[in-house]
């Protein structure tokens, strides 16, 4: 398990999954009005220890708790948190029903376009069941498999075989496009590791289509 604060507020987690056999990237938010905790994993390498800080943390903070998945398959730990804080879970407008089978605990779906608690706002990906966040605060964008760590200091595209045939690489860049509007700083990917600084720009090199050969 590693916790980094990134910011005052801005927190970001790694906890093994044991699906997926790797470390996967969380994201912890203290909102004026909420604690916002996005695709969370409770590490399975240290449970009791996380629980025991991320309770001190809401019973501190005395808000509201939010549980957002970007996409159906970082549903992982939702389940068992959500109802631990008594929180609303929000899924991806068409990916709820794969979250709610996976959690049996969704409250709320959202949209692209939709702010969330905490001021977070909701982008299209490219596919329905995949909404990218940003929070404005923070000027922080959280993607949930679209964008991945490229093991380069940067950021890349997910393969194409993860996605669904209706939605290739160029549909993609078209759809992630608008985000380069955004002031990004910090690219908080959920696999690999993390753009911590110049995040419009390292998004803007992973959306450059490949040169015709």
């Amino acid at each position: 398990m590693e916790v980094t604060e990134l910011a005052p507020g801005l927190w970001r987690w790694t906890g093994y999954h044991e699906e997926w056999k790797q470390d996967v990237g969380c994201v912890y938010v203290e909102a004026p009005d909420a604690i916002v905790l996005i695709d969370p994993q409770i590490p399975s390498e240290d449970e009791a220890r996380f629980l025991a800080a991320l309770d001190r943390d809401v019973k501190r903070e005395q808000k509201p708790v939010h549980v957002v998945i970007t996409i159906f398959w970082h549903a992982r730990s939702a389940g068992a948190l959500a109802p631990r804080y008594d929180a609303r879970l929000w899924a991806p407008s068409g990916g709820r029903a794969a979250v709610q089978r996976r959690t049996e605990a969704v409250t709320d779906v959202f949209r692209p376009g939709d702010v969330l608690p905490g001021g977070i706002q909701a982008y299209a990906s490219g596919r329905s069941t995949e909404h990218v966040l940003w929070i404005p605060s923070h000027r922080a964008l959280i993607p949930g498999d679209s964008i991945l760590g490229d093991d380069e200091g940067g950021v890349r595209l997910c393969p194409e075989s993860w996605l669904p045939q209706s939605v290739r690489h160029p549909k993609m860049r078209k759809a992630l496009q608008p985000l380069l509007e955004l002031p990004i700083e910090r690219i908080l990917v959920s696999h690999g590791e993390p753009v911590l600084v110049g995040g419009r720009a390292a998004l803007a090199r992973a959306l450059q289509a490949p040169s015709a050969a």
